[in-house]
């Protein structure tokens, strides 16, 4: 059964001004996307490998998201972590560290074979994996992460994604003049964001004080 993911606010923009949002004009800023530097659950580090302030999700199943990809198909361990970064809105990437011990040792269980492709293992479930893939019980391990995001944390990714899909479209249908404007627009939210990082959170102190 393919399971629906938790969609990126990026990927909106990457679907719909293709070759600038990965590759063709840059990469999204470290964080807006799966990879970048914001792999927990927030912005600057914090606890449990998140970054930033807010609540905190928890580390997902590793083996449940495995079995849950694998039944849908065979992939390389690279293209299980992206995939669960992408369903998880990139608020969980789990290290290569995490993923091919946990895909070695559900080998040795018998649920996971694997096989050379183009000299990259290509993993796939043995019939006892995909009998345990479809008892597993409740949402797939990337929406369970997702429920523990932040909502503040997701509407700012959103926003910055939405952002950088409107100055796609003045790169890519501005006129001269409208691109400088834009620039001038861009610089002056930028310092306008890091204006507010220097700015007393009167909201944290009131969450701190009911916390004592």
């Amino acid at each position: 059964m393919k399971h629906q993911g938790f969609p990126g606010p990026w990927s909106e923009a990457r679907r719909a001004f293709g070759p600038w949002a990965r590759g063709g004009f840059g990469e999204f800023p470290a964080g807006w996307g799966p990879g970048g530097p914001w792999r927990g659950h927030g912005g600057p580090r914090g606890r449990g490998g998140g970054y930033g302030r807010g609540r905190r999700g928890r580390r997902g199943d590793v083996r449940a998201a495995i079995l849950a990809l694998l039944a849908e198909q065979p992939r390389h361990g690279y293209e299980i972590i992206s995939e669960i970064a992408e369903r998880s809105g990139g608020f969980w990437r789990p290290s290569p560290g995490s993923v091919y011990p946990t895909l070695q040792l559900l080998a040795d269980e018998g649920l996971v074979t694997s096989r050379d492709e183009g000299g990259k293992k290509l993993f796939e479930l043995t019939e006892a994996g995909r009998t345990t893939a479809e008892s597993q019980e409740g949402a797939p391990p990337w929406e369970q992460i997702a429920l523990d995001v932040d909502p503040a944390e997701v509407n700012l990714r959103k926003a910055g994604a939405t952002l950088a899909a409107a100055a796609i479209q003045v790169s890519q249908a501005g006129t001269p003049s409208q691109k400088r404007r834009a620039v001038e627009v861009l610089n002056e939210a930028r310092r306008s964001l890091y204006g507010i990082l220097g700015e007393v959170d009167t909201d944290e102190d009131e969450d701190t004080e009911d916390d004592d």
